[in-house]
C-alpha cells in the first residue's frame, strides 16, 4: 500500500508549491511521476519547472524529451506513462493514477474550487477503503500543516 498525502492548496496554486515538493523528492533520490489532467497544463508546468526560483534546477521531462526514461522528474496526462519507474505519483488537481506500484502519492488540489474539494473528498474515501496509510496537508501562513 502508498502513502497518500492530500495537499490542499488555500494559498497558492500548484505552479507555485509543485517546486519545492519536487525538489524534496529529488533530495530523497527518488524519481517522480508528474500527472497533469491535460496537455494545455502539461505545457505550462514543463515551461515553469525551467524557470522556478527555488529550487532552482528541476530537470524533467515528457514524452517530447529524448531519453524520457533517464527523467528524474516526468510530466504527463497518461498515469500508466511512467518510462523512468519513478516511485513518487504526483496527481495534480484531480488527474488520474492508481496508487498501486507507487511508494508515496501526493494529491495537490484546490482548495479554492467546491468541485476540486469534493473531488479529493472521495479520493480519500476510496484510497481509505483501499487500505492506504493516509495524511492531510492544509497550507496555511506558516507553509504546510498536518492535519490528519
Amino acid at each position: 500500500m502508498a502513502e497518500i498525502g492530500f495537499y490542499h492548496l488555500t494559498r497558492t496554486d500548484v505552479f507555485a508549491a509543485l517546486p519545492a515538493l519536487l525538489g524534496r523528492t529529488l533530495q530523497a533520490n527518488e524519481k517522480a511521476l508528474v500527472v497533469c489532467p491535460d496537455e494545455t497544463m502539461l505545457k505550462a508546468l514543463d515551461e515553469r519547472l525551467w524557470t522556478c526560483a527555488s529550487p532552482d534546477w528541476l530537470p524533467h521531462g515528457t514524452a517530447k524529451t529524448p531519453h524520457p526514461e533517464w527523467q528524474p522528474i516526468f510530466i504527463t496526462t497518461q498515469a500508466e506513462d511512467n518510462p523512468a519507474g519513478a516511485a513518487f505519483l504526483f496527481r495534480l488537481n484531480g488527474a488520474g493514477g492508481d496508487a498501486a506500484g507507487f511508494k508515496r502519492v501526493f494529491d495537490l488540489f484546490d482548495g479554492n474550487d467546491e468541485e476540486a474539494v469534493a473531488a479529493a473528498r472521495a479520493r480519500w474515501r476510496a484510497a481509505k477503503a483501499e487500505g492506504h496509510t493516509l495524511a492531510y496537508w492544509k497550507q496555511e501562513d506558516t507553509g504546510w500543516v498536518k492535519a490528519g
